[in-house]
């Protein structure tokens, strides 16, 4: 009679086993794992200082936000059947789903066509608006933002121009392996020569954690919608007085200064 030998799984057979499953498990993409991190702990820090009740639910959320930056896995994404690891582009439906939707405007008292001129040059961007880094130009229709991120971090993407109409209208998205899916359009639309051109700016992204995550970020000084106001006031200032305008990487405030 032959006996049949059968083989223990050794502790590297386990170890390999169970490092596959974990990686199976990953639906959320790295910068998105680390930012969900330092959000966490920032939130979980925020919550434990206050010690109230409502406190301790902030800081539960931050635990929640760190583990799903450590492991790579959001149990909502599975239940959603998303996965933010190393996707194509987000598409309209997961925008209007998980984004952030963002409209803002401001009249300045020039032409459509100087303000067309200035904005379609996307280098000019980090001038005015606080949270660029810098914008490279690629091509005649891609180029490469870097944009500040939590703990002195940064977040970078390609963007390339999907509309384009002299004088009239500039839209934008991000492309394939962006850090933060993002996309953007601004129109000029002419007024009398007595009220000038209206700007109007509409911004939509989705925030690494989703709209929790976006929630955590404006309770920590982070509103979206104010940023972008006070983008357009010194867009405004800079068109209309020349200033105040803020070198490559300098914070509003010292460029006011």
């Amino acid at each position: 009679m032959t006996q049949i030998e059968t083989q223990q799984p050794t502790q590297q057979d386990r170890f390999e086993r169970n490092n596959d499953e974990a990686q199976r498990r990953v639906n959320v993409g790295d910068t998105e794992r680390w930012v969900s991190a330092l959000a966490g702990g920032a939130a979980a820090l925020y919550g434990l200082k206050r010690g109230s009740l409502g406190g301790l639910l902030v800081a539960a959320l931050g635990g929640a936000l760190v583990y799903r930056g450590a492991t790579g896995h959001c149990s909502a994404y599975a239940a959603m059947g998303m996965n933010t690891a190393g996707r194509e582009p987000a598409t309209p439906e997961e925008y209007s789903e998980h984004g952030i939707h963002v409209e803002e405007s401001v009249t300045i008292s020039r032409s459509p066509w100087d303000l067309y001129e200035f904005w379609r040059n996307f280098e000019n961007l980090p001038r005015f608006m606080d949270y660029l880094e810098s914008v490279k130009r690629i091509d005649e229709k891609r180029s490469h933002w870097v944009a500040k991120a939590p703990a002195g971090t940064t977040v970078e993407w390609d963007a390339e121009i999907i509309n384009d109409e002299p004088n009239a209208l500039i839209a934008w998205r991000s492309l394939e392996n962006a850090n933060v899916d993002n996309a953007g359009s601004v129109r000029f639309i002419p007024g009398t020569a007595e009220e000038g051109t209206i700007v109007k700016v509409t911004i939509d992204y989705i925030p690494p954690a989703g709209r929790f995550g976006a929630a955590v970020a404006k309770m920590l000084g982070k509103d979206p919608a104010a940023e972008i106001r006070e983008d357009l006031r010194n867009f405004k200032q800079v068109m209309e007085s020349g200033g105040p305008t803020r070198a490559v990487g300098q914070s509003r405030a010292s460029a006011a200064r």
